[in-house]
């Protein structure tokens, strides 16, 4: 069995450079869990910060689980991510270069049915930056077109 996505966030890559990934466990109630299970999760607006010692996540929407009850959780509440203490050191000491950002790319299920968050050190993109992307792409496509119109 493998891992299951959830969600991804696709514009992450448009928006940053990124320049690392760690993979971390989260912390949710059992509610989070079983909305996840259903999908009702949106990463678009969500970050995450070292504050003392610890990695939180904040502005990641989990919509509550619609046979939850009584026992509802606040949709956009931090969450506390689960890393080694080395991680979260290193993650602290990267996070203090001027214009580097902690952002979610994906919640998936692991082999074991465990919820984790794929995080990444990323750094904004400027407006040109993108353009120059997308201008690439296009000229990557316009050469593949080319290649499987003479056969090659």
């Amino acid at each position: 069995m493998s891992r299951k996505v959830i969600a991804e966030n696709r514009k992450a890559y448009h928006d940053y450079f990124i320049l690392d990934k760690f993979e971390t466990g989260i912390e949710l109630k059992g509610t989070e869990v079983k909305s996840l299970r259903d999908g009702n999760l949106n990463l678009r607006s969500g970050y995450a910060r070292a504050v003392e010692g610890e990695i939180w996540l904040y502005s990641v929407h989990i919509a509550q689980y619609k046979n939850s009850g009584y026992a509802e959780h606040e949709a956009t509440r931090p969450r506390r991510l689960l890393l080694h203490k080395s991680e979260i050191r290193r993650i602290y000491g990267k996070q203090e270069e001027r214009g580097l950002t902690l952002i979610p790319l994906s919640f998936y299920f692991n082999e074991r049915g465990i919820v984790k968050v794929s995080l990444a050190l990323a750094r904004g993109k400027k407006s040109y930056d993108k353009r120059e992307a997308i201008k690439r792409r296009m000229q990557l496509r316009e050469i593949e077109e080319r290649h499987k119109r003479r056969g090659i």
